[in-house]
């Protein structure tokens, strides 16, 4: 009898220990990401409005007049863990090329709101955005 009544709490905590997805466990979605750039530097940090497209294996970011973000194309590919964009764009880098979207990301994604960042020897680089 014991056995029996024990198997509603035994499902109640399988429920509550696999029933929730974590954020990385949903794939990104492809469309249009819309939000801001940001890149925290020690001397100050600096902020723009960006939009990035995700579309079939290929990404592209919009840049700003002011290089922040300097934008970017090409491919990207994901996993649990991060997010790799291959630029496919010619820079003269006479500005610091950790503006343009490109490399080794971390991420997290809901379903609706899409964070990427990095941190390397000059700055934090982080977009924040919402699918579209």
């Amino acid at each position: 009898m014991r056995t029996i009544a024990s198997l509603p709490t035994v499902f109640i905590i399988a429920l509550l220990l696999f029933g929730c997805k974590k954020e990385n466990d949903l794939q990104i979605q492809q469309g249009t990401f819309k939000g801001t750039f940001t890149v925290a530097y020690e001397s100050g940090t600096h902020t723009g409005q960006t939009t990035v497209e995700l579309k079939d294996g290929r990404y592209s970011c919009l840049a700003n007049v002011n290089r922040i973000p300097a934008g970017g194309s090409g491919k990207y590919s994901f996993d649990k863990k991060s997010i790799t964009f291959n630029d496919e764009n010619t820079w003269t880098l006479e500005f610091d090329g950790g503006l343009i979207l490109n490399g080794q990301y971390n991420y997290t994604f809901d379903g609706k709101s899409l964070k990427i960042d990095k941190t390397n020897e000059v700055g934090t680089y982080t977009y924040d955005l919402k699918i579209q």
